[in-house]
This record gives structure tokens, C-alpha cells and sequence, in this order.
């Protein structure tokens, strides 16, 4: 089933569930900590759609759907897109492990920190969570502690940073590439 912009915005969520039930998703989580924008949120539901997660968690200070601009932003993926909220990235954390019990989830912070090696050098097997942080001031240093590994893109500019859409889409289809 591929929908195009138009056909998303307006398929009736319990019809697309039915429908979903036959889609394979990988076992990829992304747990987003405080990511304000809105429209990063929607932009990450498309993303997380596109690559057939299994799960997207809310965490902290994000907005939710129904929010208008997620919606218009993620072009209605956030009704095929499995999504929780959670009051913490560590909350989050906890879910997936106990959900996964008899598998050891691996926990990957996307941050720029000392311990960081680049994306390219990760170990990226499933089950998989990749947690991006605000835009600001990226993963808290308690959620980097919970991480098996952080991992961070080379910037070679003046810019410290990557917008958080485009640093997702960086490493999770890296990922892909690695698990597939």
C-alpha cells in the first residue's frame, strides 16, 4: 500500500490499521527527548514511515498528535506510524527494554559528546533504538548514560550542528543499510 500526500491526509485511521497489519517493520525505535518543532516531529514521522519503524516514542517536551502542525508536517504518518508517549526518554527506554525481554535491546544516542564515535563505526544491531535530542541542546547527559553507544555526524563547517530531521535520516538509513 502506497499512499500519496493527499491519500494520507485523508485515509480514516481505522480503515489504514487494518491495512498496516500486514506491513513488516523493522525493529527500530526512535525515542525523540524534548524535541520542540513541530513540524521536526511530523518531519520524523515521515521518516520513521519511510523506513517501516516499529515504534516512535514522544518524550518530555514534545507536542503530540492531534497537534495541527504535526499533522500537516507529517502529512498524516501519524496514523501509520506506532507512537507512544512517554513523560522521559529514560521512561522510554525502560518500555522498549521490558517489551524485548528476551532480546538485549541496543541503545544508540545520536549527540556530539567526548565519547562519541562517528555513525559510520557503530554497531547498529537489532533490536535497535536511536535517541535524538532537542534542538538546542541535543540529549540530556542522563539519557547519554542509558546509551550502549553515542554516536555523532562529522561537521566540518562553522555549524556545530545538523537539524534533527536531517541527522535522523543520516543515521537511521546508515542503520538500515547495516541491518538489512
Amino acid at each position: 500500500m502506497k499512499l500519496n500526500a493527499r491519500e494520507l491526509r485523508e485515509v480514516d485511521e481505522t480503515e489504514v490499521q487494518k491495512r498496516l497489519k500486514t506491513l513488516k517493520r523493522r525493529q527500530i525505535h526512535f525515542i525523540l527527548e524534548n524535541v520542540y518543532d513541530t513540524y521536526n516531529i511530523g518531519g520524523l514521522f515521515r521518516l520513521a514511515d519511510a523506513l517501516a519503524i516499529e515504534k516512535l516514542y514522544l518524550c518530555g517536551e514534545c507536542e503530540v498528535p492531534p497537534n495541527h502542525k504535526i499533522k500537516k508536517a507529517s502529512i498524516g504518518t501519524y496514523k501509520v506510524v506506532p507512537w507512544e508517549y512517554c513523560k522521559s526518554a529514560p521512561d522510554a527506554i525502560a518500555d522498549l527494554k521490558s517489551k524485548i525481554k528476551n532480546q538485549k535491546a541496543k541503545i544508540i544516542a545520536v549527540e556530539q559528546d567526548i565519547k562519541a564515535v562517528e555513525y559510520t563505526k557503530a554497531d547498529y544491531s537489532l533490536p535497535l533504538a536511536l535517541i535524538f535530542g532537542n534542538e538546542t541542546y541535543g540529549v540530556l547527559p542522563e539519557t547519554l548514560k542509558l546509551a550502549d553507544q553515542i554516536v555523532e555526524i562529522p561537521m566540518w563547517g562553522i555549524n556545530k550542528s545538523l537539524n534533527v530531521i536531517v541527522s535522523a535520516a543520516i543515521v537511521s538509513y546508515f542503520a538500515v543499510s547495516k541491518t538489512t
